[in-house]
């Protein structure tokens, strides 16, 4: 068992944003919704309802009932990101809080402002963002005889910071070995339209799974808005604890004043609608970002180092172990250090595995596909217009640079092997 500490290595908010940025042009048609609804609202308040206004809400339940999830607006609220309603439904639940190993580096300092005891638990060999079924079973158990009082799983099928998207029968498990210590599920379900080859890839949500006990949460500026419109939504369960625990997160989203500007609140609605321009840009952004990935992982793998193929979001997850040698040797001993190292010689932000909960030995990273689209709005811009992004120039200097840093760690690995 393994309580989450912070770091020595940096506060919180010295960490990654809350999530990996597209880096990619605003849909006009969703500007043009925030300019007039931003126009209405010029000479009144901005903040909507608590919760969600109608529209929005009337709008997440058709987007969840498109995705098997049938769905009433008295079950839904929304917030200003989901950090917000992951905070509410920390302080509605109580108890103590687990997540896997890694997870998104926003979900654990929630539960530490709050004061509330969180543990991770190590993930399975196939995939990140669910806990091992049977290391969660041993991790409640240790943490009750310890005096502990576990309530709340949060994982995410579509994972940041892994790319990786959880088996079925992997998640059924899982679910299972929750439900039957009496856990509630938070289902981060941001990436899951980020998934990079849908007609390939089955994803399953725990609420279908686990009606009664899952409440989703999905920020929207994982496939749909921009990072800088905070908007996110929460489905809860029906039944009379899905009601209570609605009420209990209205009542913290309340306290914290935590409601959407009305123009977010409208392009949300509007994306959430999923017309036809909002659905092509996804399309469109998904494809590119999954080509990035694959490029990503190819150079890194090449390298010797070790990632899953990514198989959702805007990012690869990196493990650097087997150049430990060769990085010592440049005075990389830990994951703060690999982030600095890789970050200098990059020029971007290269977040350290202990950003997400995983050990500080481990010489793990989290590399950004959207800085490899290129330094201005029109380089970014023509890489979604682009039927072979891989061959524009600008993304082209953009891999030759990953690349040589990580040759020139190869290289030198190689000319460290002892001679056969």
């Amino acid at each position: 068992m393994r309580r989450t500490d912070p770091q020595d290595h940096g506060p919180v908010r010295y960490g990654p944003s809350a999530l990996p940025d597209d880096g990619l042009p605003v849909l006009p048609e969703l500007s043009a919704v925030l300019a007039a609804a931003a126009g209405r609202t010029r000479h009144r308040p901005v903040g909507g309802p608590i919760g969600g206004d109608t529209a929005l809400l009337d709008a997440a339940c058709g987007y969840w009932r498109r995705r098997g999830l049938p769905t009433g607006p008295e079950h839904v609220a929304a917030a200003p990101g989901a950090p917000a309603l992951l905070l509410a439904l920390t302080a509605a639940l109580g108890g103590d809080v687990l997540v896997p190993r890694p997870c998104a580096a926003w979900w654990v300092p929630y539960a530490r402002l709050l004061g509330r005891p969180a543990f991770s638990v190590p993930t399975p060999a196939e995939c990140g963002g669910v806990p091992d079924p049977y290391a969660l079973l041993e991790t409640v158990r240790r943490v009750r005889a310890e005096g502990g009082d576990p309530r709340l799983l949060v994982l995410s099928v579509a994972d940041d910071p892994t790319a990786t998207v959880a088996p079925p029968e992997v998640l059924h498990e899982t679910v299972e070995a929750a439900a039957g210590e009496g856990l509630h599920l938070v289902s981060d379900e941001t990436w899951r339209d980020t998934v990079h080859s849908p007609h390939e890839t089955v994803l399953v949500s725990p609420a279908e799974m686990l009606p009664r006990r899952v409440t989703v949460v999905t920020d929207l500026a994982g496939a749909f808005l921009p990072a800088g419109w905070p908007a996110a939504i929460a489905r809860f369960p029906a039944g009379a604890t899905g009601d209570a625990l609605h009420a209990r997160v209205l009542d913290v989203l309340t306290a914290l004043d935590a409601r959407i500007a009305e123009p977010v609140a409208a392009a949300a609605a509007c994306a959430l609608d999923e017309g036809e321009a909002v659905t092509a840009r996804l399309a469109a952004g998904v494809r590119l970002h999954a080509s990035l990935a694959r490029a990503a992982h190819a150079v890194v793998t090449a390298s010797g180092a070790l990632a899953r193929p990514p198989r959702a979001g805007r990012h690869l997850y990196a493990d650097l172990g087997p150049l430990r040698g060769v990085l010592a040797a440049r005075g990389v001993g830990d994951a703060q250090e690999l982030e600095d190292f890789l970050g200098a010689r990059l020029g971007v932000p290269v977040p350290g595995g202990h950003r997400f909960g995983d050990d500080l030995g481990a010489l793990r990273v989290r590399l950004s596909t959207a800085e490899l689209l290129g330094g201005t709005d029109e380089e970014r811009a023509e890489c979604l217009r682009s039927h072979a992004p891989l061959e524009l120039p600008h993304v082209r200097r953009a891999l030759i640079s990953l690349r040589s840093v990580f040759d020139d760690l190869r290289d030198d690995a190689e000319r460290w092997e002892p001679p056969r």
